[in-house]
């Protein structure tokens, strides 16, 4: 089996017909499971997924909410696939999926592939960017965006991939002998950042993070700046996982300037 599709769900029944018949529709010619953890949705989501889509996925309802990074993790103990496909229940995919499976299997070296992010208005949003040095850390951006044709998503189209330095986990394939390997998502992370981390680890590992702008995909929801209490939390258990002696001082007061510049301006609490 070629893909092992996950999605973990947390009151999203309003977008999960269009999820689903996006995969449907665009993952023709390879062979794919569909697996969707649900995180104790309050919603009448699992009702929704038994009643209208039982014969096409795998369902396992929690009873407790384990977060983005624990809701894959589990999700993947069931996978077949040779490749796990991250994929939030937020999502249409636009664009068939085949070319970025034949990708991965012509270059065993590609540890995490992500494509080009469009909101709810079909507007152009960063999904990727560098590893985080430590002084960036002060102000998000400095690595979150990367230059060029990044900043306004006008790929050249006969670019097929470009390396980076992290994917955003909304739309993340990856080997799954590297994610057994790493250990899947570092749980510590409950909601923001454990993408990031996850990409840092498949560098560790000598693997590279592909961009493929060339398949589009719809993303609803997102971040909004209500959340950056956990992107910041976030950021500290990164800091303290991957810095050492003054980098990890540097980083950590980087991160409290950004932080207090968040609360003075009401976008933190």
């Amino acid at each position: 089996m070629d893909l092992s599709i996950i999605i973990v769900n947390y009151n999203g029944e309003t977008y999960l017909a269009d999820c689903l018949n996006s995969i449907e529709k665009q993952c023709q010619g390879i062979t794919y499971e569909i697996i969707i953890w649900d995180n104790d949705s309050k919603d009448n989501s699992v009702a929704f997924l038994k009643e209208h889509y039982n014969d096409k996925i795998q369902l396992y309802a929690s009873k407790d909410n384990l977060g983005f990074a624990g809701g894959n993790n589990a999700a993947a103990k069931y996978a077949k696939g040779k490749y796990l496909f991250l994929l939030n229940n937020d999502t249409i995919l636009l664009d068939p999926i085949a070319p970025i499976v034949n990708a991965l299997k012509k270059d065993s070296k590609i540890g995490v592939l992500g494509a080009k992010m469009l909101n709810g208005n079909k507007d152009y949003v960063i999904s990727c960017g560098h590893l985080p040095k430590p002084h960036q850390l002060i102000y998000f951006k400095l690595f979150s965006q990367i230059g060029g044709a990044f900043v306004d998503g006008d790929f050249d189209p006969s670019e097929e991939m470009i390396e980076v330095g992290w994917l955003s986990g909304s739309f993340l394939i990856t080997p799954k002998v590297l994610w057994d390997e790493i250990g899947g998502l570092d749980e510590t992370f409950f909601m923001y950042v454990e993408d990031v981390d996850y990409n840092k680890e498949v560098a560790l590992r000598g693997y590279k993070r592909v961009f493929y702008p060339n398949v589009e995909y719809l993303h609803f929801i997102g971040f909004n700046g209500a959340k950056n209490n956990l992107l910041v939390k976030g950021y500290y258990i990164y800091i303290d996982k991957h810095f050492k002696g003054l980098n990890k001082v540097v980083a950590r007061f980087c991160l409290g300037v950004n932080a207090l510049v968040k609360k003075l301006k009401g976008n933190y609490k």
